[in-house]
C-alpha cells in the first residue's frame, strides 16, 4: 500500500487546504456587497474551476488525513500538522456557509436594539451597521429569530462594534472566535484522549485534524465549533472531579447552542457515582445539581447581556427548515404527502408528529446510555458521544457539521472502536455534500455516497487484514 512518513501526509494535506481556500475565493460563499472588493464574484466560469478546484483540494486533504493517521504521528507531528493545515483557510472568505453573515446582522441586531429573538436580520438599515451582512444572509434565515444563546451574541455584537460591521474585518473577526475554539478543543481531546487506548495522538486525529471541522468551524465559522469547544472543557473538568465548574462551563456551551445541555445528564452520572450516603440522595444530586449550576449560568447570562430570554422560543426555529440529512423530517415530508393524496389531510401536521416522535426517540436512547452509565456498564465521558450522534441522526434539522457534536466526544474516548469507524466514514462522506458556496447540489450527495462507500471499503479492507483502522501507535510526543 503506498505510503508515506506523517511529514509527507503533513506537506499534501497542506497543499490541499490550499487549494480548498483558492478555490474558495472564487467559489465561496462570497458576500452580497463587499466595499472593500477583496471577496467578489468574477464570471461563471471562474467560480466553476474555482469549485473543481476547491472539490479536488478537499479530496486530497482527507487522503491526507486517513495517511496521516497511520503514518504513527506523534502529538507534536498532529498539532504541526494541525497548524499547516488550517493556516490556509484563515484569510480565506466564507466556505461552505453563509451562517456567518446571519452571526455578525445578528451582532449589529444586538448592537442596535433590536429584538434578535423576535426578528431577522431583515430589521437592520441596509446602509447602516450590519447592512452588507443582512444582504448576504441565506433566504431562509433573512426574517428568522435568532436560536442562538445570548453569550454568542454578546461575542457577535463585540465584533459587529470592533469592525464596524465592514464584511472583511467582521468575518476575519468571527474566524478568530473559531480558532480560540479549535485551540480549547485541542486542549479538552488531549486531557480526554490521555485515558483511551490509542492515546492523545489518536483524539486529535480524528477530532481536530478531521478535515469536516476545519472547513465547517475554521473556514465555515459555525457557532457550533464554540459549543463543542466549551463543553468538552466542561466534561474535562467534571472528570476530573471540578463537576461544578464543569457544569458552569457547560452552562455557557448551552447559551451558545442549546444541544450541549446533552453533557450536563453525563455530568450528573459522574457526580452521582462519586456521591456519598443513601442512594436517593446521590440519585437525586446527580439529577438535579448539575442542571440547577447551569441554569443560574444561563440566566445569570442572559441577565447580563440583556437580549432577554426570547432564546427559550426560538430553540425550535431551526426544525421549520427542511433538510435532506434529517430522517425524521424526511419521513414526516413524505407520509405527509402520501396522506394529503389519500385523505386531502394537511401535510404539515404529519411531518410535526414524525418530527416529535424522533425526538422522542432520541431522548429515549439518550436515558438508556446515562442508566447504563450510571450503573457502571459504561463510561460516563464515552456513553456522551453516542448520545450525541443519536440526537443528530434523529433531529428535525441536520447539518453535516451536526456530525461533530458527538464526533468530538467519540474521538477522546473511543476512536478505535465502532463508533469511531462511524464518525470516519461520515466525516469523508458529509465533507464533500456541501459546495464551497454553501449550496447543496445534487452531485454533492452524489459525491458524499461515493466518498462514503470508499471509505467503508478501506476501514473494511483493513480491518480484514488485521491492521485495525485506528492511528497505528504514535511514537512519544
Amino acid at each position: 500500500m503506498w505510503a508515506m512518513s506523517a511529514a509527507g501526509y503533513r506537506r499534501l494535506g497542506a497543499a490541499g487546504a490550499v487549494a480548498v481556500a483558492a478555490g474558495g475565493w472564487a467559489a465561496g460563499t462570497l458576500p452580497a456587497r463587499d466595499p472593500w472588493g477583496i471577496w467578489v464574484p468574477h464570471g461563471p466560469g471562474v467560480t466553476v474551476a474555482g469549485t473543481v478546484l476547491a472539490y479536488a483540494g478537499l479530496t486530497v486533504l482527507l487522503a491526507a488525513w486517513w495517511g496521516h493517521g497511520r503514518a504513527g504521528a506523534s502529538v507534536r507531528e498532529t498539532l504541526t500538522t494541525l497548524g499547516w493545515w488550517t493556516a490556509p483557510l484563515l484569510l480565506a472568505p466564507p466556505l461552505y456557509s453563509a451562517d456567518v453573515y446571519s452571526y455578525i446582522a445578528q451582532g449589529a441586531m444586538v448592537l442596535e436594539g433590536h429584538d434578535v429573538y423576535g426578528a431577522g436580520p431583515s430589521v437592520l438599515d441596509p446602509a447602516g451597521i450590519g447592512g452588507d451582512a443582512a444582504a448576504s444572509v441565506g433566504g431562509n434565515w433573512t426574517d428568522t429569530p435568532a436560536p442562538y444563546g445570548p453569550v454568542f451574541l454578546v461575542l457577535a455584537q463585540a465584533v459587529t462594534w470592533v469592525t464596524g460591521g465592514t464584511i472583511v474585518p467582521a468575518v476575519l473577526g468571527m474566524r478568530l472566535i473559531a480558532v480560540v475554539a479549535l485551540a480549547l478543543t485541542v486542549r479538552a481531546l488531549r486531557r480526554l484522549g490521555r485515558s483511551s487506548e490509542g492515546g492523545e495522538s489518536g483524539a486529535l486525529w480524528l477530532g481536530a485534524l478531521n478535515p469536516l471541522l476545519l472547513m465547517h468551524v475554521v473556514g465555515g465559522m459555525h457557532n457550533d465549533g464554540l459549543m463543542i469547544a466549551l463543553m468538552l472543557t466542561g466534561v474535562v473538568l467534571a472528570r476530573d472531579g471540578r463537576w461544578i465548574a464543569g457544569s458552569a462551563v457547560v452552562g455557557l456551551a448551552m447559551m451558545v447552542k442549546s444541544p450541549a445541555a446533552v453533557a450536563l445528564l453525563f455530568i450528573g452520572v459522574i457526580v452521582g457515582r462519586a456521591a456519598r450516603g443513601p442512594l436517593p440522595r446521590r440519585v437525586a444530586k446527580g439529577l438535579l445539581a448539575p442542571g440547577a449550576i447551569a441554569g443560574a449560568v444561563a440566566v445569570a447570562a442572559t441577565l447580563a447581556a440583556g437580549t432577554g430570554f426570547g432564546w427559550l422560543r426560538t430553540q425550535s426555529v431551526a426544525g421549520t427548515i427542511h433538510t435532506a440529512l434529517s430522517v425524521t423530517s424526511d419521513l414526516g415530508l413524505a407520509l405527509g404527502e402520501l396522506f394529503h393524496l389519500l385523505l386531502g389531510t394537511d401535510p404539515d401536521p404529519v411531518k410535526a408528529a414524525v418530527q416529535r416522535l424522533g425526538l422522542a426517540a432520541a431522548l429515549a436512547v439518550i436515558g438508556h446510555l446515562a442508566w447504563r452509565a450510571a450503573r457502571g456498564r459504561l463510561d460516563p465521558v464515552r456513553a456522551l458521544g453516542p448520545a450525541l450522534l443519536v440526537l443528530v441522526a434523529l433531529s428535525p434539522m441536520v447539518q453535516p457539521w451536526y456530525l461533530l457534536w458527538g464526533a468530538t466526544v467519540v474521538a477522546a474516548t473511543a476512536h478505535d472502536g465502532r463508533a469511531g469507524r462511524v464518525v470516519l466514514v461520515l466525516s469523508v462522506a458529509l465533507a464533500h455534500e456541501t459546495a464551497p458556496s454553501g449550496a447543496t447540489p445534487p452531485y454533492g450527495f452524489a459525491l458524499a455516497a461515493v466518498a462514503g462507500v470508499v471509505g467503508w471499503a478501506l476501514v473494511r479492507r483493513e480491518a480484514a487484514a488485521g491492521q485495525g483502522w485506528a492511528p497505528r501507535a504514535a511514537h512519544a510526543p
